[in-house]
């Protein structure tokens, strides 16, 4: 039987990652085996860039972490080798990139994840993976805020230009 200081070195552990998973806007699951090293660390590098959390943790940690939050449906992909990715500011970028491993490599598979206090299967992990960041949701809305005053701008000088060519009465 574990002793009583490192009972509490998990407990705080398992603490740390509870926090952890509240405080992100989402997070994957990955079953990470068959990864090779120099790949992995490519992986890490582009993760760390985004601003994405990347561990592997024990399942049992991981299930003791969940349990009892709005998360607690996510355990059920916490078997065999699991990684966990969490992002605390772009809510696609873990999703993003891992999709774009596990698509190069099959061995590495996307397992599921959480968005927005929704847990996701794997499909939904992949749908995710492909909205566009914060600064592109944003330009697109820029386009089409741009677009609509184009057109009044148009249909405004379309009146205009009505009104002149009508003789004055």
């Amino acid at each position: 039987m574990p002793s009583a200081k490192i009972l509490e070195a998990k407990k705080a552990y398992v603490a740390e990652l509870n926090t952890k998973i509240a405080g992100s806007l989402a997070g994957v699951v990955v079953a990470y085996n068959g990864i090779s090293v120099a790949d992995d660390t490519k992986m890490r590098k582009e993760l760390r860039e985004a601003g994405v959390e990347y561990m592997v943790v024990k399942n049992t940690m991981l299930r003791r972490a969940v349990a009892g939050t709005q998360y607690e449906a996510i355990a059920e992909y916490f078997k065999g080798d699991t990684a966990i990715a969490l992002s605390a500011e772009d809510p696609a970028a873990a999703a993003r990139i891992l999709c774009k491993v596990a698509d190069a490599d099959k061995r590495f598979t996307v397992k599921g994840g959480f968005c927005d206090g929704q847990v996701l299967d794997a499909a939904g992990v992949k749908s995710l993976s492909t909205m566009p960041n914060r600064e592109g949701l944003l330009s697109m809305l820029a386009g089409s805020l741009n677009g609509i005053i184009g057109g009044l701008a148009v249909a405004i000088q379309g009146i205009v230009d009505k009104q002149e060519e009508t003789p004055a009465a």
